[in-house]
């Protein structure tokens, strides 16, 4: 992509499959921790976003909620849904420098899930991610990552994040 280094597109990658990697294993403090301090986790429909409406299936607009959301899944509604496995697949379609350090990444993805009652698999949701990534530290991580999901209505609750 023009204008980003090669060693900076393998970073953002690493990145996207260290968030990826943390939600198929369930893995909640990992996931949190592809977040920088200051970061937002937002995820909602291609429907709200067409009509500007700024509302969210999930809006973790601070690294508080993004920490609330582990307790959440881990301790709050732990036992209390039937769970469900997920499988991530994301395709990074642009990459450009946003400012120095940051980058603007938009990425297809879609994620199947298997249902633990039935052991039957189906898409989950599909969409659009558009990150904000931060390559200033020694580390990636999302400023940002802003899901937007396709369909306007998912064919299963949702408890992990997309």
């Amino acid at each position: 992509m023009p204008g980003v280094s090669l060693d900076d597109l393998r970073r953002i990658d690493e990145l996207q499959v260290r968030y990826l990697d943390a939600l198929d294993r369930k893995n909640m403090a990992a996931w949190a921790g592809t977040f920088a301090e200051e970061a937002q986790y937002i995820c909602t429909t291609a429907e709200n976003e067409d009509a500007g409406l700024p509302l969210a299936l999930m809006m973790d607009d601070c690294r508080g909620r993004i920490e609330d959301r582990v307790k959440f899944v881990e301790k709050v509604w732990a036992g209390t849904f039937q769970d469900y496995q997920t499988r991530h697949f994301v395709q990074r379609l642009a990459c450009t420098a946003a400012r120095a350090g940051l980058y603007s990444v938009r990425s297809n993805f879609a994620v199947a899930f298997t249902r633990s009652d039935t052991g039957e698999s189906s898409i989950l949701a599909a969409g659009v991610y558009d990150d904000l990534v931060d390559l200033s530290g020694g580390q990636a991580l999302f400023q940002s990552k802003r899901v937007v999901v396709d369909s306007p209505v998912l064919p299963h609750y949702v408890v992990y994040p997309l």
